[in-house]
């Protein structure tokens, strides 16, 4: 009786949770998924979920991750329509994989730096809140943690874990339309690494994050911004820290010519190096990049010595410099509104 009794209330607390998700979908328009790995949710694992959502669908799938240790590489093709992607927080909720460039692929090929990712994101309009994307490899090598060709991305609270190579904002460079925009934006993010840690073709925005340069670190960005974009990755409020030596780290190096990297209003360590930006040993890239700063302050940030070719922005350039003048291009795109 007491059992049958047991059933009952635990039927009906059901209805009333699964209820509540319905309403809560209803309220804000999403469509709800759970991952969770005690079986509680809808799936085991995220990709599950990703598999899940809806192709081309105008209405955005939210996909709540439980916290745990999630190892599984996720793929988010470009096929799907919306998606937010939400854990509890960062240090509860961490999805991880150990792949590198040189691991070798059944057919004994390296599989090279886009191949090593743990998330792949191909999707426009991709959100995630809350959550760690590592690559666990280790110092082997490029190993990427994250990497993205789709447009309308952000991030909120995220954290990026690794070492080479850590976050890849691919972009369109390598897809068969190079005009495609490619635009993420990172809020109140951490994003580690040692060599290269932040780079791609893709147009990036880190506002109120930290840039962690480990201990063996030497450069924090290799921008390989297209001829044809007039802005790449833009830092505004960020602190630049980290445990590498004092004096040896670069904000940037041009991985091709026309790269564009700004820094606004940073706190910079004394781990940056006087000169602040490398020439990747390509003396013609200092005619074509553009690298500047704009009221960098701390350890770093002493502009006597900075490299020649870089700049130090006027107040009347800088202005230009916020979320909605360098993401916003045709269609008025504000990431800070889908982040409320």
């Amino acid at each position: 009786m007491k059992n049958s009794f047991f059933l009952k209330y635990l039927s009906l607390f059901s209805t009333i949770l699964i209820a509540t998700f319905h309403f809560l979908s209803f309220k804000t328009g999403d469509r709800l998924i759970v991952v969770s790995k005690d079986g509680k949710g809808n799936f085991f694992t995220v990709q599950e979920a990703v598999n899940a959502v809806e192709n081309a669908s105008s209405r955005r799938t939210k996909i709540l991750i439980k916290p745990g240790v999630y190892k599984e590489k996720i793929i988010i093709p470009e096929t799907k329509g919306a998606i937010l992607l939400e854990g509890e927080s960062p240090e509860k909720t961490l999805i991880t994989f150990d792949d590198f460039a040189s691991r070798k692929n059944p057919e004994g090929k390296n599989i090279g730096t886009t191949g090593s990712a743990t998330v792949f994101i191909y999707a426009d309009n991709f959100t995630a809140k809350n959550i760690s994307f590592e690559n666990s490899a280790g110092r082997v090598g490029q190993a990427v943690a994250v990497l993205t060709t789709g447009d309308k991305i952000a991030f909120q609270n995220c954290r990026f874990l690794g070492n080479q190579d850590t976050l890849y904002l691919k972009g369109a460079q390598d897809l068969t339309d190079k005009s495609k925009p490619s635009r993420s934006y990172f809020q109140n993010c951490y994003i580690e690494g040692t060599t290269d840690y932040i780079f791609g073709a893709g147009t990036a925005v880190f506002e109120d994050c930290t840039i962690y340069s480990k201990e063996t670190a030497s450069y924090i960005t290799a921008a390989s911004t297209p001829k044809e974009n007039s802005l790449g990755f833009v830092f505004i409020n960020c602190q630049i820290a980290g445990n590498a030596k004092e004096r040896s780290v670069y904000l940037g190096r041009p991985w091709r010519p026309f790269a564009k990297t700004v820094y606004i209003n940073c706190e910079l360590s004394s781990l940056i190096k006087p000169e602040g930006w490398h020439n990747w040993d390509k003396p013609d890239a200092e005619k074509t990049t553009f690298y500047a700063e704009f009221k960098s302050k701390g350890a770093g940030a002493d502009k006597s010595k900075r490299a020649g070719w870089s700049h130090q922005l006027t107040q009347a350039e800088a202005k230009k410099y916020t979320p909605e003048n360098i993401l916003g291009e045709k269609d008025n795109w504000n990431p800070r509104k889908i982040l409320k």
